[in-house]
């Protein structure tokens, strides 16, 4: 083999390589330590405290958002049916652009079954889980999966790719993600823009 072909085979090697370092670095770069969240009855409770199930689904929702009551028969159905493979559903309560700051939350507006020990609908203090997982509108959702001492970033953005009409549904992303994580293999699409209402900052 002459040098030449020599040269090129080791430059294409070193192109692989580089690429699969370069991916396998910004897979492992979307990873969360903790975080906490306050319950309706105002217990802290901390994301590691869900390091034992399988994966972690963070739901934004917000009760006076049209988006919101358009998937609440979806995230109903989702959290029934994979609450009983290991994953944990936390919804949180979120403020919209579209509401008064001073407006109350109607906790009936919006009903959201949760199983296992969910303790149903949580509050983002100072919209630090909003920020720190990137979440912009409601409903959106951020998958989490337990690795090492933390969380990776498995899935973030839209359920699925109509949020008007659940029968024209044609791409479920959120129970894509989900059953190729439960089933080991690469999850695939990782960010969808979600459709919604825009979350309010302080």
């Amino acid at each position: 083999m002459s040098f030449r072909r020599i040269s090129v085979v080791a430059a294409i090697a070193l192109l692989f390589c580089t690429v699969a370092i370069g991916t396998a670095r910004a897979q492992g770069s979307r990873t969360v330590s903790d975080f906490s969240l306050k319950s309706v009855t105002n217990a802290e409770v901390a994301l590691r405290s869900y390091a034992s199930k399988k994966a972690v689904v963070v739901v934004f929702i917000n009760q006076n958002c049209a988006f919101t009551k358009l998937y609440q028969g979806r995230l109903n159905t989702l959290a029934s049916e994979y609450g009983g493979q290991g994953v944990q559903f936390l919804f949180i309560d979120t403020p919209i652009n579209l509401e008064s700051s001073s407006e109350p939350t109607d906790s009936k507006a919006i009903t959201i079954k949760t199983s296992g020990d969910n303790l149903g609908y949580f509050t983002d203090e100072g919209q630090k889980v909003s920020t720190l997982l990137g979440a912009t509108k409601t409903p959106e959702v951020v998958l989490l999966q337990p690795a090492g001492d933390g969380f990776a970033v498995r899935y973030k953005g839209a359920i699925d790719d109509n949020a008007q009409v659940e029968s024209y549904v044609k791409e479920r992303y959120l129970a894509q993600a989900l059953d190729n994580v439960l089933a080991g293999r690469p999850v695939g699409v990782t960010d969808k823009r979600a459709a919604g209402c825009l979350i309010k900052r302080n």
